[in-house]
């Protein structure tokens, strides 16, 4: 995407923002106000004529005191009695107000009637979901529903698996109301390559740019969501918390985890009590291995909110560092109780499985969150290694390509991508995953070592002992980081000193296992390989001597010709 022409007009966003907040806020949808609003912060320094304010419902409507009624129902979460004040209401605030109270009335009794976490309720078969769609579709279709109505629509018809026609409802929905963010979201998530023609039927409208970034991070596409947030940071929004936590889970993304900690920590100095990716970054500090700071963000979250999804999932990251994984369990059991459609929670969840060795509950929570996001990488590189313990290679291979598709540069799913092929005899498979590990950048340092033993297990010892060659030359650049607790390092020593002894360098040989003493697991095959190079140099002086004996009793004035045929005699 091209930058250049990014230029925003703050006067006229924040007009925009202003009245997006109080539609938004008119009708029940909080997130959408929430994101509005916290855009509508960020550009404090821009200033507003009053008479720029959006006005108020007009009182004289004839159905205004029916809609402050069912509203004052709605917002204390009686949804099917403010549903029944505004059924025959036709005013487009009431209208939406009539449909998402159905449709909120209808998950709140399908999570009420929830009586096991992992089986997660089954949106497709829910027939006063079908009914609900069934009455939005006639609307739609009757150009009756304004953009607010047909977001909504397109929740439903997700929520039915009718994910096409969802795109196309999401669609028209940013078109009728580019304001409204929710629209943008949801049809982000339901990106995939061969939507990318949808680009060029968006309005050309300032939030564009947000959804740009949130389909490129959606799709991991993560510098060219970093450069977009960035320039609109730049561009006046440097101080909201969205923008900043987006760039955060770029750099998760990325793998650039100090980066992206030293981003939530900013977040958190701006906004203290804000929960928002809070079990990112506990994710963060999870593999950092941060045990006290995760302790004291699982502390800080409790207060805040106990019964957040972000809140638990915290806790449940600070349970298994503690290698509590039944109490971790139960925590993320708690976040998809208050959220079953939570994609971090079903993942950690399988990972906490995975743990305790139940692998069939690992499988169901993987299983659960590629339905959520088929994007979620983890969940299928977990599937991939589930199958892998239970022997079962052909499957493990189908998940992790599917990882590795979605990832194509990260070396850890090459590598386990070629690990399956190297148990499934598929040698030159592997071999090609292996170098593709190293070239894209090996981030935990195994794909050379892996690469020459497979070239040693298929007899091909010129290029093993090449490959391990590198592998020693690059752990010799780190030699802050050698030490007795990388053995593959020493055994890589100790194969080149026997390929050289095989081959006669005894410098060389000498070189690689006088190196092998150095740690206690390859010590004493160090000194028997240096036993042997003094034999062999022994053994090849005396081969000298002879040679030098030999060529010192031919007569000077005798032909190599003459000398191989003579016969010398003593008498």
């Amino acid at each position: 995407m091209d930058l250049s022409d990014l230029k925003l007009d703050l006067s006229a966003v924040k007009q925009d923002i202003l009245e997006g907040i109080y539609q938004c806020s008119e009708r029940g949808l909080f997130q959408s106000q929430k994101w509005l609003s916290e855009l509508n912060f960020a550009l404090n320094h821009v200033q507003l004529p009053p008479k720029s304010l959006p006005q108020p419902f007009d009182s004289s409507d004839n159905e205004y005191s029916t809609f402050l009624l069912a509203k004052s129902y709605f917002n204390i979460k009686e949804y099917d009695r403010c549903g029944h004040f505004v059924r025959n209401c036709t005013s487009s605030k009431c209208r939406f107000i009539y449909f998402y109270a159905n449709y909120l009335s209808i998950e709140k009794r399908k999570l009420d009637n929830m009586t096991e976490t992992n089986c997660r309720p089954d949106s497709i078969q829910n027939e006063e979901m079908k009914t609900l769609c069934a009455e939005l579709k006639n609307n739609f279709y009757e150009n009756k529903l304004d953009g607010f109505c047909s977001y909504l629509y397109g929740i439903v018809l997700k929520k039915l698996g009718l994910r096409s026609l969802a795109v196309d409802v999401f669609l028209k929905a940013i078109q009728d109301e580019p304001i409204l963010w929710s629209s943008w979201f949801e049809l982000g998530k339901l990106m995939c390559d061969k939507y990318n023609d949808i680009f060029n039927q968006l309005p050309d409208h300032w939030m564009k740019y947000f959804f740009f970034a949130h389909t490129y991070l959606e799709q991991l596409n993560n510098d060219e969501a970093l450069e977009i947030y960035q320039k609109l940071s730049d561009m006046g929004f440097e101080q909201n918390t969205y923008i900043m936590s987006q760039i955060a889970l770029g750099f998760h993304n990325n793998r650039k985890l100090v980066e992206a900690i030293q981003m939530f920590r900013k977040i958190l100095e701006i906004d203290p009590f804000r929960l928002d990716n809070l079990d990112i970054y506990s994710n963060l500090l999870y593999v950092l291995e941060n045990k006290t700071e995760l302790a004291n963000l699982a502390h800080t979250v409790v207060t805040i909110d106990k019964y957040r999804v972000e809140t638990c999932c915290v806790i449940g990251n600070y349970y298994s560092l503690r290698s509590d994984h039944s109490k971790a369990v139960l925590y993320f059991k708690r976040a998809l109780k208050l959220n079953p459609q939570f994609l971090s929670a079903w993942t950690l969840m399988g990972h906490e499985y995975m743990e305790m060795k139940n692998i069939n509950a690992a499988i169901q929570s993987y299983r659960y969150a590629t339905e959520i996001n088929a994007r979620d990488y983890r969940a299928w590189y977990g599937l991939g290694q589930t199958y892998e313990i239970l022997k079962m290679p052909f499957y493990s291979l189908y998940y992790y390509k599917q990882a590795q598709m979605l990832r194509p540069n990260d070396s850890r799913m090459i590598i386990a991508l070629g690990e399956t092929y190297e148990r499934l005899d598929r040698q030159e498979n592997a071999l090609k995953c292996y170098y593709k590990a190293y070239s894209v950048g090996d981030v935990e340092g195994s794909a050379l070592i892996k690469l020459a033993k497979l070239y040693d297990k298929l007899n091909d010892i010129e290029n093993s002992a090449a490959v391990f060659i590198e592998y020693c030359l690059r752990e010799e650049e780190k030699k802050d980081k050698i030490a007795e607790e990388q053995p593959e390092y020493y055994n890589a020593l100790q194969y080149l000193a026997n390929y050289y002894l095989r081959k006669g360098h005894l410098d060389d040989a000498y070189t690689y296992a006088y190196k092998c003493i150095e740690c206690e697991e390859t010590k004493e095959q160090g000194k028997a390989l240096l036993k042997a190079i003094a034999a062999k140099r022994i053994e090849q002086d005396d081969l000298d001597l002879i040679q030098e004996v030999n060529i010192s009793i031919i007569p000077e004035n005798t032909s190599k010709n003459d000398a191989s045929g003579m016969d010398i005699t003593f008498e």
